[in-house]
């Protein structure tokens, strides 16, 4: 028996079915997904590719990767997450987002699966249905070659019910630490577990992450390529210019120097996708394609009535660390010079079960962000922390920078820094550029990202059918 969403309304039926068993939670394990996969045929049978795990660069990687891939005119499929604006953008092909129609009727196919499943094995989850899903429209589109993002960890994450023949580890750092562990070794672990045998593995890890990836690695005798961060010879408002090992002087299309860190990840698993006769990607090919890459929502800079907007998720220490430096080193390019340098309008939200000091201290190792305006605000979903409670967690962790008159950016003084509280994104967004002066940078959480983005941006791709 087959679910149908046909007619008027029927994709935004599909979509609220699918996050409709977000009600059975997180649940790690392979099982349901690898019964749902056998009902459906195990599709993932029928294609190869890399399968990435690690805590922060997965989506750049895939971004830089699928770019490279799509300007040698190579066709894969694409599995970016979270969405921003449409649930569509988990799903692509060629970098297009999967039809409303299609979605629908997959997810019309797939829903009694899931009943059948749930019988023996109890409820499969949101994520573990669309992984599934995922799977049978690559096969069923006749995808060759797939890069495919981890959800959460590596070792029982969904995702893991299929091995393409590459494994990935970008790096490893805190977060999650309630399911992964509250070390690095032992998150590392379960993100390294992706790596079987037969594999050709690739990482950017360092330090404690990097032992046990390479632990790992021996155990299963796959090969590992150890990826080191290349040097940045220039960085602009546009993206860097990186010296990689192979292509020499390359421009990448991402913004911040931590992108070196991630072309070069990128690069080491096309390698590696070569190696294994997967896809070759020619090395002009690999400069066009990371020049003209694009990641939504990371760094990405729009300009909205002559005003630079940064968007940035930064939802754990490490991300925040990462547009620290990025806002020190880009501030010069961006609306207002170092001459004026207006202070920054610096949006934030955040989940309350995310490190939010970790993140805020983060933050505020940027000279810019010591002299930025903050407003805090709030999502609408539970797991948000209430933007009052945000604002005094700020406010507790710039305390002692009040004491300071100015900050010096590029020799131009700013500061001090000022923190608010606006409950609801809209009115928070409203109020940041009402404001007179400097950029405003939107940042903290990706459901902040993705709210601003659907205010600010319109792309015909992601125009969902009206109910």
């Amino acid at each position: 028996m087959t679910a149908t969403f046909d007619g008027p309304g029927g994709y935004q039926r599909a979509v609220r079915a699918l996050e409709g068993r977000g009600r059975f939670g997180i649940r790690l394990g392979l099982g349901r997904t690898r019964a749902l996969l056998r009902e459906l045929g195990d599709p993932q049978l029928a294609f190869r590719g890399a399968l990435v795990a690690g805590t922060n660069g997965n989506g750049s990687v895939l971004a830089l990767a699928g770019s490279a891939l799509r300007a040698a005119g190579i066709r894969a499929g694409e599995t970016p997450k979270p969405h921003l604006v449409s649930y569509r953008e988990r799903l692509t092909i060629g970098g297009e987002p999967i039809d409303p129609a299609t979605f629908a009727r997959l997810v019309g196919e797939v829903l009694p699966v899931a009943e059948r499943v749930a019988r023996r094995l109890g409820e499969p989850t949101e994520f573990e249905l669309l992984t599934a899903l995922i799977f049978r429209w690559f096969a069923e589109a006749g995808v060759k070659v797939a890069l495919v993002e981890v959800g959460l960890g590596g070792r029982l994450d969904a995702t893991h019910a299929w091995d393409g023949g590459v494994a990935v580890v970008t790096n490893v750092a805190l977060d999650h630490m309630d399911r992964l562990g509250a070390t690095i070794p032992l998150i590392a672990r379960e993100k390294a577990a992706i790596i079987e045998r037969g594999d050709l593995a690739v990482t950017g890890a360092t330090g404690e992450g990097l032992i046990v990836v390479r632990r790992r690695a021996r155990r299963m005798g796959a090969p590992l390529r150890e990826v080191a961060p290349p040097a940045v010879l220039g960085l602009d408002r546009d993206g860097i210019e990186v010296d990689l090992p192979g292509l020499g002087p390359t421009r990448v299309g991402l913004r911040g120097r931590h992108q070196g860190a991630n072309v070069a990840v990128a690069d080491a698993m096309l390698d590696a996708l070569e190696e294994a006769g997967i896809a070759a990607v020619p090395r002009e090919a690999r400069r066009r394609g990371y020049a003209g890459a694009r990641w939504p929502g990371r760094l990405e800079l729009l300009v909205v009535d002559g005003r630079d907007v940064l968007l940035d998720g930064a939802h754990n220490p490490a991300g925040a660390a990462t547009l620290a430096t990025a806002l020190d080193d880009l501030r010069p390019g961006l609306t207002g010079g170092v001459a004026g340098l207006p202070p920054i309008i610096l949006v934030v939200a955040s989940m309350a079960d995310k490190d939010v000091d970790g993140i805020i201290a983060a933050l505020l190792a940027s000279a810019v962000v010591r002299g930025a305006r903050v407003i805090c605000t709030a999502v609408d979903l539970p797991r948000a922390m209430p933007a009052r409670a945000l604002a005094a967690r700020w406010a507790a962790a710039v305390g002692p920078l009040r004491v300071e008159a100015v900050t010096r950016v590029g020799g131009a003084a700013v500061g001090p820094l000022r923190v608010e509280a606006v409950a609801r994104v809209g009115a928070a967004l409203d109020a940041a550029f009402a404001a007179g002066g400097g950029p405003v940078v939107i940042a903290g959480s990706l459901y902040l990202v993705g709210e601003a983005r659907r205010r600010l941006v319109d792309d015909p791709r992601l125009r969902d059918p009206e109910a």
